[in-house]
């Protein structure tokens, strides 16, 4: 069930006939190569809750264009917010569909950076001990995907607009890739901050796009979706409290 699209009677028969799970797709606004749409991100996070409300009854969440980007800020088309709007944001949104009678919550991030991830995870920290009957999970599809999707995947160590990434657009939205971009891995120098990250980062791939397919982003996207709906299964199911 997508919010965006339902009416308040809509809901409200969903809360009455027992749906109180919640999935809220967080993205970014972020370079991904020369090849790859800024919204890669926020675009596989939504796509995924799409398929999963299929499965289960789930209420999504429309998702949010914006996250914390560091080691991608100096490349051009990358919007970053603060970690602290991040936490307020996630924060807010929880409150309120709590307020609504929603109860599971899996915050769902495309995004995978460091920083990015610690923040909503801190946010869902701070929620548990405000919230008595909040259940909350925050994952990245990285996380999701890791294990099972590494046997579909050629590119050790893949990980941003490579072949991953790349193979996700051209199932979902293949009108948006523009071609494919030279295998590529950051340098970044161990524990020194850097101004200039785009001098050990330069294209802005993370992997190899040229090992990419339809096929492969079409797997991964329902494996990832698969495993959401178990995740939303556990919380419903009060193991974990």
């Amino acid at each position: 069930m997508l919010l965006e699209e339902m009416t308040t009677t809509q809901v409200e028969t969903a809360l009455a006939n027992g749906c109180s799970s919640v999935l809220l797709p967080f993205g970014a606004l972020e370079e991904h190569g020369p090849h790859l749409p800024l919204s890669t991100d926020t675009i596989q996070a939504y796509q995924v809750g799409k398929r999963a409300a299929e499965l289960i009854p789930l209420f999504v969440a429309p998702p949010i264009p914006y996250g914390n980007c560091r080691s991608t800020n100096g490349h051009p088309g990358t919007i970053s917010i603060s970690t602290t709007t991040l936490r307020s944001l996630l924060k807010d949104l929880v409150r309120s569909f709590y307020r609504q009678g929603m109860r599971q919550m899996v915050v769902l991030t495309g995004h995978a950076g460091g920083a990015h991830r610690l923040a909503l995870q801190d946010a869902g920290e701070e929620l548990l001990d405000e919230l008595p009957e909040l259940r909350i999970a925050v994952v990245t599809e990285y996380e999701l995907a890791k294990d099972e999707g590494r046997a579909l995947i050629e590119t050790p160590g893949d990980a941003h607009a490579g072949e991953i990434e790349t193979s996700r657009i051209m199932h979902s939205h293949p009108h948006l890739v523009q071609g494919t971009a030279p295998e590529e891995y950051p340098s970044f120098p161990v524990g020194i901050l850097v101004r200039d990250k785009r001098r050990y980062w330069p294209g802005g791939v993370w992997g190899n796009p040229a090992k990419a397919t339809a096929e492969k982003g079409a797997r991964i996207e329902e494996l990832v979706a698969r495993k959401v709906v178990k995740l939303v299964q556990t919380l419903e199911s009060g193991q974990y409290v």
